[in-house]
Formats: C-alpha cells, structure tokens, sequence
C-alpha cells in the first residue's frame, strides 16, 4: 500500500534526523539515563517519538542548569521492536554505559526481556510505552508506569461497544500474535466476563505476525464469520492495523474498529487516508485541545527544537521525563541507582497531577496514570468522545 510504503520511506528519513536531534557531547558528571526502543522498522515511529518526548522534557531542565548543575543525558539504543535485541541493549546501557535508570522502552515482547533484567539489577525502568500486565506484576521492585494498562483501555472499549447496542456476540478480535496481542486480548476478555458474558474465548479472532503486514487471512476470516462483527478491538502495529481496515471497509463499511493507543493515533490516521473515517483508539494522555500548563509547556517545547510535529507519543514520552525530573528533585545527597529508586518509591503526588487527574504513585501502586480517552477520527481530526457515564 502506498501509505505503508510512506511510511517506511519516511521512518528512513526521520531516523536520521530524530535519532540525535538534541546531540551534545557527554561529560563526566552527567546524569546518563537509557532507552531501548524500535527506532528503525515497522514500528520505528513510536521508538522515535518517544525518544523525541523525552529529550523535550530533558532539554528544558538541562537548559536551565539540570539538575544541581548536572545535565541528563539520554542513551537510547534501537531494538528494532526485537526482544532478544532488546535485552542486549539493556545489558549495554546498565553494565557498560552505567545509566542510573531505563526510560520510555517501546513494546510488550521486548518488555518481557528486559523487565527482569531491570529487576535484577536494580535498575529503575519508568515508563515504558506499553500497558501490558508483566509491568504491572507486584514482584516487581524497580519497575514505574506512567500510562494506564491495557486492561484499564479494553475496558473502555468493551464499555462503550454495549453502550452502542452492539451485543458481545457481534464483538471480533483482531490482534498481533504475541504477548502484546494477548494482553489486549486477555483485558477484554476479562471485562466481558465481568458483564455477564463467559463466552468472550468463543468470539472470532484473527492474528497476524509481529513485523509483518501480512493481514489477508484475518480479513478473509472476518468476511466468512458466521456472525458478522459489528466491531473490532484491535491490538496491533499501526502497519498491520491500518492494512486491515483499508482492505475490510471496502467489503463491511459499517465495521466499527476499536485500536488500543500503543498502536499509534497519528501514523495510524496518516496510514489509513481516506479509510480513517469513524476508527476508534484509546489515548492514555491528555487532548492538545485542552490548555493546561503541562499542554503548554510541551508545545512550547517543540517550537524552541523546532519540531513541528505534536503527537500523542512524544507527549507520553515528555510526560515521563517531567515525572523522571520530579524524582530527581527530591533527591537529597547524591544521585545514584540507590537514590533514584529510593525516591521513587516515596514519591506520592506528582506536581502533573494538576494537569492529569489523580496523577500518583503510593505503596502498592507503581502506576502513576489510571485515565484513558476514546477519541474518534472525524474528518481527519481526533474527537474525544464523552464516556464518562459508560
């Protein structure tokens, strides 16, 4: 599709622009924080973007002096959306780039890799852009969410789905076949059993393969369901998902399809052309419409680097370096792996709480965020719908 193809011509081109669009050089005393992201492949977008939010929220502190003098310095490293690269790159940041915390990793079959690793060392890992349940697991001692879960997203989802008369039985799945896909999917099998339906595992689902496109069996699994879907909650890449709508509106135009936020809002709209009329996708940050101080200062700060597109991932990835920076502050005394996860273990109420509501961390919470939006595209802009009475 030539939108596809866009988009890896385009990925070439903003890898060599976005990978180092904050390049200093290092100095001893810097504060060295790590990434391991998909910076290059199907995926490349949201490694990216990431890493541009982060270097927006640490570019403002570091212009301002840092932190006690010290500037914070981001190592980000491409995995490619690979988990065994992944754990490599982990490996290389804690051991030999000795960086005081990992931020912003990208995808839930890396995250199973390097979760452990982060654990182990007792590294911080904050913020990765994923809301699958391995981040979630109590065991873990050093690991901090910003973003709401995936089953926090499919349960707005399946909420909203009923809300519009479509019954559970006219519900589809259509997810990446990997751990990513099956946290989607398991979140919104749990919220069906929590409204009375106990046959969500009988629903049509249909997969395709990480780091492919190859969607042409899912659709033609949908069209010669003995139950016509009336929705889709889609757990996928924005490739893969933007094909699969393409390809199926043309035969069901009245489908509605329900895509979960790591997917993608933006490469997902430019992907799907013409075809985004009425797709649905949840967001786990706040809307650009609404001018809050924390709206404010990452638009300020996209026009002081020059970067002229704003979009819901770097916001997220801004969002994290924000709260990373807050953690920071509250040190007293050194700065160090000890320190850091130290302090972010007693920080409660987070300043970014005046701009996302409920905004936390406490004992038994590593989860800072617990909102998310449904937006809606309406002639190519993103409309956030009203659920707060689903």
């Amino acid at each position: 599709m030539r939108s596809i193809v866009f988009y890896k011509l385009r990925n070439l081109l903003v890898s060599t622009i976005l990978l180092c669009p904050f390049s200093a050089a290092f100095a001893v005393d810097d504060i060295r924080v790590g990434m391991t992201g998909a910076l290059s492949g199907l995926s490349a977008t949201l490694g990216q973007q990431m890493k541009v939010g982060l270097e927006l929220g640490f570019s403002e502190v570091n212009s301002s002096g840092g932190i006690n003098g010290r500037k914070i310095r981001l190592i980000a490293l491409d995995d490619a959306y690979q988990p065994l690269k992944a754990a490599a790159n982990m490996r290389v940041l804690i051991d030999q780039e000795k960086v005081l915390a990992v931020l912003g990793n990208t995808g839930t079959p890396t995250v199973m890799l390097t979760v452990p690793i982060a654990n182990d060392n007792k590294v911080l890992m904050l913020g990765a852009y994923t809301g699958a349940g391995v981040l979630r697991d109590e065991s873990n001692c050093c690991i901090y969410n910003y973003r709401a879960s995936y089953k926090q997203e499919t349960a707005l989802m399946i909420r909203h789905i009923l809300s519009k008369g479509i019954k559970p039985n006219e519900i589809a799945f259509f997810t990446q076949n990997d751990s990513y896909g099956d946290a989607g999917y398991n979140g919104a099998i749990e919220k069906l059993k929590s409204v009375g339906f106990d046959e969500g595992e009988q629903l049509l689902h249909v997969r395709y393969r990480r780091n492919t496109v190859n969607v042409e069996q899912s659709v033609a699994n949908i069209l010669t369901a003995d139950v016509p879907p009336k929705a889709i909650i889609m757990v996928g890449s924005y490739a893969a998902s933007s094909k699969f709508i393409t390809i199926l509106k043309a035969e069901r135009p009245n489908i509605k399809f329900y895509n979960i936020s790591f997917t993608g809002s933006q490469p997902l709209l430019d992907s799907l052309g013409e075809s985004s009329e009425g797709v649905f996708i949840t967001e786990v940050v706040p809307s650009f419409e609404i001018e809050t101080e924390l709206i404010k200062g990452y638009k300020a700060a996209l026009v002081k680097e020059k970067i002229m597109d704003s979009n819901v991932i770097s916001l997220e990835g801004y969002i994290v370096a924000k709260i990373f920076i807050e953690i920071l502050q509250s040190i007293e005394g050194d700065i160090n792996k000890q320190a850091v996860l130290l302090a972010t273990s007693q920080l409660e109420r987070l300043k970014l709480g005046t701009a996302i509501r409920g905004l936390s961390f406490s004992e038994g919470n590593k989860q800072a965020s617990q909102t998310v939006w449904l937006n809606r595209i309406e002639n190519g802009q993103f409309k956030q719908q009203d659920v707060s009475k689903q």
